[in-house]
Parts: C-alpha cells; structure tokens; sequence
C-alpha cells in the first residue's frame, strides 16, 4: 500500500486517499456546521448523514475567495480526516497537497507550520489543480492531442473561483492563468436571492440549495427563446417543476417533486426550432410525460416552491458575470484572453485541447455552450474542442494520485528535516513559468530542472 496521502483541499469538497489508488477514500465537505437543535459543531463526514437534519444550520469555513482564512478551523477538519477515515500515522507518511493558484506567501507559510509542525508529515509536495488536471487527461489518452504536443488549456470552474490556465510540459504558465471570481458558492447564493424574492425564504438554506443547484439547474443554449417559454403557464412552460423543503419528522432532505417533469427540458432542442424573435416563433407542443394536473400544483400542507427561469439564469451567470453586477468578462472571453497570453505557437494547441474541471462544469449543455460563446471569437483557421473529464470533481485528485504513485515522487518532495532545517523557503511547489512569449527550450529547461529536484527559494 502506497504511503503517499493525496489530498485535494477544495474550499467545497475534500477529497483524500492514498496514492495510486483511482478514487479517493472519503469525499466531504470542507466546513462545519451546527443545526439549530443542536450546541454540537458537525465536521466533514458527519454532514453527509441521512439523519442529521441540517436546515437553517450556520456554516463555518476554513476558506474565502479560494484563500486559507481559517488556519485552525482547516487544522481541526483535516485532524479528523487523518485521525478517523484516512487512519494514517502522518509520522510514517507523505502529502501531496492541492494548492490554489497566486496563493499568498503568508498562507503557505501557515500550511506549512500545520502540515510539519502540528501533524508532524514525514515529507510534503504542493501542486496547482492545472497541472494534475492535464497530467491525468495525458495518461487516460496516450495517443491523444494532449500527450503528443503536452500542452493545453484547463478551465477549472470551482466553488470559490473559474480559472483558465494554460500548461505546458505539466507546467502551469502562471503569466497566461486568467480568473474569474465566480462559482458554485455564488451561484448558490444567486439561486437563494432569487427563490427568496419569489416565494419562500431560503437565505440560511446552504445545504438545500446547493442541492436544488445540483439537481434542477442547467445551462441555456438560447436565452432570449427560453426566457419566452419561461413566461408561459401550465404544462406550455417545459421548466415548471417543484422542490419539497425538509419537515424535519418524515423528511430530513429536500428532493424534487416529480423527476421526470423536471427533465422535460431536455425534449425542447428537438422539438423547439431555436430562435432569437421571441415568443411567436415558439411552436406549443404537448406535454410528452401526461403527468396529473395535481402532481404539478403546489401542496400547501407541504414547504415547497416551484421553479422556473431560475434553473437556467443562474449557470448563466459564468457566461455573463456582468448580470450580477461584477465588472468581469465572461468565461469565453477568459479563455480568450488566457491564450493570447501565451506564445502564438500555442494558440491553436491551446483552443483545441481545452479541458473542463471543477463542479461547476456538471451543469448539463455546458461544454455545447462554451463551444457556442467561443467559436465567433476564435480565429476561423483554429479549431475549438472542448472536452469534459469523465468526473470533473474527482479529476484533479487523479492526477495527483498518478503523481504519486510515480518512482520519482519522493526526490521531488521536500522532507521534514529540509523544513526544519531551511523553513518553508525550501518548499518546493509546483514550477510556474512566468516568463511570457518565451522560446520553447525555456520551458523544456524547466522541466529537466524539476527532475533534478530544484528548490524555489523564496
């Protein structure tokens, strides 16, 4: 058994395991959480319970915007991961640790003292999501357009931030990375403001609507056609569905009324003729799943609301951030200019071998949508494909776990004895190229300069 722990610090999800194992032993949220019932704080694994009734329950979280803000609230969540599920002696094992992009050196100076000096790690790696992401995507195709030219383009859409970064060679190139500060944390929060102004107040509700998120939400391949049939009652309106509120005695989770009306969406692109004139273009069709009249009316012994336009206006917010009021492009134009940032060699590698990860990307028609966005704004010789991860949530910690299963693993981390000895200045993370429009040798000198276990001093 490998005695590599590989650990994927999302602000969302943590996702842990051993190394050289495909998938990870425990996926929990990061956070804790205390029902009002209840004076006792729930961690990780304790929320996932069938039992725990988590309505209006207050969240605190270890991180903010992507960031480390809570140093001991992350200690006490991580302490129970490796005490209670991964059951490892830190003494006797390795990390390799996710880390987001421009962290603060402050930060990683504090992750360090906790990882050597409180839980007492043998050895320690840092990587960036990126490039674990490309990593993997290169070994699962090995005769694919990623492996044979090593270069690509990742948009890692998370619960705190979107980014589009650039790799080459398994380097991230930190010059070329664009951000977009949005995800699934502020989606939800837009899908609670707008169900809270329209029928019931859900603004305490996390846990419920990142649910409703998940399950009902999904991305428009054309606005102006879907804002018109989200006008219409009855069974006209193919969005129309309901979401029962947990009681707290039956139920102690939400869950979608009828699941099939809330799939009849997917029947309107073969049926409905796409248009941008409105609602007399919008040819009325039946209602294929002949669901009683009473399965759609609201039940008014029970907590529920319905939705409508809400299950696609609030994905479109990573398309068109400046809705919410956020003076930030959209996502295809981060793309856009991620690539232009890089050498014009890349360019036409970079558009072909785009990679989505993160949560986010889940929403169904997201990666057909990007396509549509990016498509008029790439150069006509250049061809745009885009390819989703067979699991976009557990991608990155793949890769990392096919880092460590690696032989050469070990000489690239850094030991407790160099920490002791040299600080967190010895630490070495993930090479980030930042030399733009630089020859290609550079990044191939780089390369050759890890595998000889080169140290970044700070």
């Amino acid at each position: 058994m490998s005695n590599v722990v590989v650990l994927d610090n999302g602000a969302g999800l943590i996702k842990a395991g051993m190394g050289g194992e495909r998938d990870p032993s425990c996926v929990v949220p990061n956070c804790t959480a205390r029902p009002p019932s209840s004076k006792k704080w729930l961690v990780a694994d304790q929320l996932l319970s069938p039992a725990e009734d988590l309505t209006s329950a207050t969240l605190r979280r270890p991180l903010d915007r992507g960031y480390l803000i809570n140093p001991d609230l992350q200690s006490t969540l991580w302490a129970h991961l490796f005490t209670n599920l991964l059951k490892i002696n830190p003494s006797t094992t390795s990390l390799l640790l996710t880390e987001p992009l421009f962290t603060l050196p402050s930060i990683q100076r504090s992750v360090d003292e906790i990882i050597f000096e409180e839980f007492n790690f043998k050895a320690l790696f840092v990587a960036d999501s990126p490039s674990l992401v490309h990593l993997y995507e290169a070994s699962r195709r090995p005769y694919g357009l990623v492996t044979k030219t090593q270069c690509s383009l990742v948009v890692d859409c998370g619960f705190s931030f979107t980014h589009a970064a650039p790799v080459f060679q398994n380097f991230t190139l930190n010059y070329g990375v664009k951000r977009l500060d949005l995800g699934g944390k502020a989606l939800t929060n837009y899908l609670k403001e707008l169900v809270s102004y329209r029928s019931v107040n859900v603004m305490d509700e996390s846990f419920i609507m990142d649910d409703v998120k998940e399950k009902l939400c999904f991305v428009s391949l054309d606005v102006p056609r879907d804002l018109q049939i989200a006008r219409k009652h009855g069974k006209d309106n193919v969005f129309g569905c309901t979401y029962v509120l947990p009681d707290g005695v039956i139920y102690t989770k939400g869950y979608v009324k009828d699941p099939d009306e809330a799939k009849r969406y997917l029947t309107l692109d073969d049926k409905v003729p796409s248009s941008r004139s409105g609602e007399n273009d919008y040819t009325e069709q039946e209602d294929p799943t002949e669901k009683n009249q009473d399965r759609r009316t609201v039940d008014l012994s029970k907590n529920e609301f319905n939705l409508t336009n809400e299950r696609f206006l609030v994905p479109e917010m990573i398309f068109r951030p400046a809705d919410l009021g956020m003076n930030q492009a959209g996502l295809a134009e981060c793309i856009v200019r991620a690539v232009n940032s890089c050498h014009p060699h890349l360019h036409p590698v970079l558009y072909e071998s785009i990679i989505l990860t993160g949560g986010s990307t889940l929403f169904p028609r997201f990666a057909e949508r990007l396509e549509r966005e990016l498509r008029p704004l790439v150069p006509d010789e250049y061809q745009v494909k885009i390819s989703t991860q067979e699991d976009p949530i557990l991608g990155v910690w793949r890769g990392g776990s096919l880092l460590a299963s690696s032989p050469d693993f070990e000489a690239m981390c850094v030991t407790k004895a160099e920490y002791e000895e040299l600080g967190s200045a010895s630490l070495c993370r993930s090479i980030q190229i930042n030399v733009p429009n630089a020859p290609l040798m550079h990044y191939k000198s780089a390369k050759f300069a890890l595998q000889g276990k080169m140290r970044l001093k700070k």
